[in-house]
Order: structure tokens, then sequence, then C-alpha cells
């Protein structure tokens, strides 16, 4: 009886926070379009910098834990791991429901820099270790990074025309009331999502291994993979694609670099031999496919299936290094 009501409990749980999922991320995306509208700022850089840093402050608080814990290392898995998810898995099924169209800013500005970012990257893990310099580094590009998209949007030619009913006080506060309940339920329910397909699994019999590599994995990106699909299917392609750029960013940037300057870490062989690789092709890819003809791209369902199956192929060799005998 105690067994079914724990069932019980985790399905109830799996329902709840699937619907909050979806009413949260709408909220979120409204909450976004509004301010955007209001400061004139284009939906690309609300995108990075609202929707994308907004949606990665969970692994932000799982890393500066990790590494209080005397764990920093789970913070390098926790933040490649995320970008590989938002470039394969979570644009992949955005644009396999919504096809999107991309701006030439992406192209032009915000994929070189997460480029140059993530070549940096390597060169840092090249020793094996991230050490409290390396930290302060990160944290400072990204704090530049920041203040060049803040002195960018303010400049006339990137200001957009915004509808005079987006100009009064009462929809500002509306537009931030809707972004902060927006956000703040969409991580809650993400975790109560995750909490009760765990508890089921477990009830199953499911392996812990599948369990971490399936719903654990999956879990810790439904706000990315929410916010992105609802912007997607609104038309704001602008939002959901800065949503994918702003969360890498701010992974390989502020997560990583807050982790190594709270505890410097050595870096796993396997973390250069895999994720920085996988990570790194990927965001290649990803520029690439943004790169069109007359400074017009989009990103089909071909596409996207591309990027799932790579999704695919990587957790398929994740598990397989993971088994006893493996290489992982």
């Amino acid at each position: 009886m105690q067994i079914g009501n724990l069932m019980f409990y985790a399905l109830l749980a799996m329902i709840a926070g699937l619907l909050l999922l979806v009413w949260s991320a709408d909220r979120f995306i409204d909450g976004a379009v509004v301010m955007a509208r209001h400061f004139g700022m284009p939906p690309l850089w609300v995108g990075m910098v609202i929707v994308g840093f907004g949606t990665s402050a969970p692994e932000m608080v799982v890393s500066l834990m990790s590494a209080l814990d005397g764990s920093p290392g789970i913070a390098l898995g926790n933040a490649y791991g995320s970008n590989i998810a938002n470039i394969a898995l979570i644009l992949g099924i955005t644009v396999l429901i919504s096809p999107m169209r991309v701006g030439r800013q992406v192209a032009k500005t915000e994929l070189p820099v997460l480029l140059a970012i993530t070549a940096l990257t390597a060169w840092l893990l090249a020793d094996q270790r991230l050490d409290t310099g390396d930290g302060a580094l990160l944290l400072a590009i990204l704090a530049a990074h920041m203040l060049w998209t803040v002195a960018r949007a303010q400049h006339p030619a990137n200001q957009t025309a915004m509808p005079a009913a987006d100009t009064a006080r009462g929809s500002l506060d509306r537009g931030l009331l809707l972004l902060i309940l927006g956000l703040v339920v969409l991580v809650l329910s993400a975790r109560l999502l995750v909490w009760g397909a765990v508890g089921v699994a477990q009830r199953l019999g499911v392996s812990d291994l599948v369990i971490g590599l399936t719903v654990v994995a999956v879990g810790t990106s439904l706000p990315e993979l929410a916010s992105s699909i609802v912007a997607a299917r609104r038309g704001e392609h602008d939002i959901a694609l800065g949503n994918v750029v702003g969360s890498n960013l701010f992974n390989t940037l502020a997560v990583v670099g807050l982790a190594a300057l709270v505890a410097p870490m050595d870096v796993a062989p396997a973390i250069l031999q895999r994720e920085v690789p996988v990570m790194s092709a990927l965001t290649l890819l990803l520029f690439v496919f943004c790169l069109g003809r007359n400074g017009h791209a989009a990103i089909g369902r071909g596409k996207g299936s591309l990027l799932l199956a790579a999704y695919l192929a990587y957790t398929a060799h994740l598990a397989g290094s993971s088994l006893p005998g493996g290489s992982g």
C-alpha cells in the first residue's frame, strides 16, 4: 500500500509538473516579449540575456553548491553537458516542432563570439586544470560581454519600434511580473516533474544509470526546452535561438567561472576527449546552419533531425562508456 501511494504521488507530481511547465513557459515568454518591446531591444538579445541566462540559473546554483561541497568537477559536466543538450536536444526538438528563421545578427556576431569563447575554453582546459585565475578570466569576459551587449542595445540603430500600448508603466510592471513569475514556476515545475519521473522510474525498477542519462539529463534542460518551443511556436524565433546561445555563454563563462573561482579543480581527461570536442563541433555546426544567402537562413526539420540524431549518438556513447568495462 505504501509503494502504491508513492507511485500515485510520483505520477501526480509528473502531471502537475508538466501542466505547470507549459503554463509558466507561456507566462515567461509573454514577459520577455513585453520587456523587449518596452525597451526597444532586439528580441535576440532579450533571448540571450533574459531568457537564456534566466533558464540557466539552476545550473549555476548546482555548480556553486557542488564546488562548496568539495565536488567542483560536477560543474564541468553540468555546464558542458547542458551546452550539448541546448544545441542538439533543445534546438533539435524545437525546430522539429516549429522550423525557425535565423536573423543576420546571429551568424554575424553572436555565434562567432560563442565560437571564440568555446575555443578559449578548450585552451584553458588543455593543462587539465582550472584555477582561480581561469575562473576570474571567464567571469571578466562575461561582464565585458554583458556591457557590450547592453551598449549595442542602446544604440539607435539597434532600437526597435515599440507599440504605444507597451510604453505605459502598467505594461512594464505586467511584463516584469510575468517574467519573474514565469521563471520561478518554470524552474520549480521542472524540478517537480523530474522528481515525479525519477520516482516512477524507480518504482518500475529502472536502473539509476538509465534514470540519470534520460530523466535527470533531460529534466535539467526542461526550462530551456519549454521556453524555446513556446517562443518558436509564437514566431519569436530570435528569442528561441537567443535562449540557446545565451544559455551556452552563461554556462561556459558564469557556471564554470564561478566554480573555478570558489574551488580550483583538476579536469578529467574524459572531459577533454569527449565533452569539449562534441560541444565545439556542435557549436561550429550551429554556426554553419545559421549561414545563409543574402543574410537569410533557416533551421528546418532536416537540420533539427540531424541535431537530435547527434544528441542520441552522444547519449548512446555516454551510456556505453559508463557501463562496466566502458572507456568512460
